[in-house]
């Protein structure tokens, strides 16, 4: 290890990073309609290869990797998060591990988060699967609430989503893509 001069102290930086089968914590996703829409009749082979890195944090959900597309997980979001909002992170995040795989670009200082390309259709892929399971228009657009975004963007993402946004008088309006 380095000691880096005049401090008297080392830091060391080749910290290992513990990685799990992501098929130990995450059961049936496999055979999930959904998944078999992102990643084809590979899902099965895909998901048995993919990795999950757990971090120990109050604050944060999940991610993917842009260096090797393995999940992020925090463990306070998997001990404390709605089964729901757990079920549709992974779908949404397993959107972005088969963008990883294509080569996209995760992450792009071009665009607002909720305007990148790759968010979109990860977005567009969870908010399908929503439906499908159930979810009302109402609580989509909770779910589509998330800290780092203010409330514009968030209305710019629900109506890019298709979804109808209540009217302040009640009513609803119909939303453009």
């Amino acid at each position: 290890m380095k000691v880096e001069d005049g401090l008297g102290v080392g830091i060391r930086r080749d910290a290992p990073v513990k990685l799990y089968p992501f098929l130990d914590y995450f059961r049936g996703f496999e055979d999930n309609p959904a998944v078999r829409e992102i990643f084809g009749d590979g899902a099965g082979t895909v998901l048995g290869g993919l990795k999950v890195e757990f971090f120990s944090s109050p604050f944060g959900y999940m991610g993917t990797s842009d260096q090797d597309g393995h999940l992020l997980v925090s463990t306070h979001h998997l001990k404390t998060g709605d089964f729901k909002t757990l079920y549709l992170d992974v779908i949404h995040e397993l959107c972005h591990v088969k963008q990883h795989m294509d080569g996209r670009p995760l992450f792009s200082q071009e665009y607002e988060y909720v305007d990148n390309p790759t968010e979109v259709e990860a977005y567009l892929s969870t908010v399908k699967e929503a439906r499908r399971i159930g979810l009302t228009d109402a609580e989509i657009i909770e779910y589509l609430k998330v800290e780092w975004i203010s409330r514009e963007q968030h209305g710019r993402l629900v109506e890019r989503m298709g979804i109808r946004l209540p009217h302040p008088t009640g009513t609803d309006r119909t939303t453009s893509r």
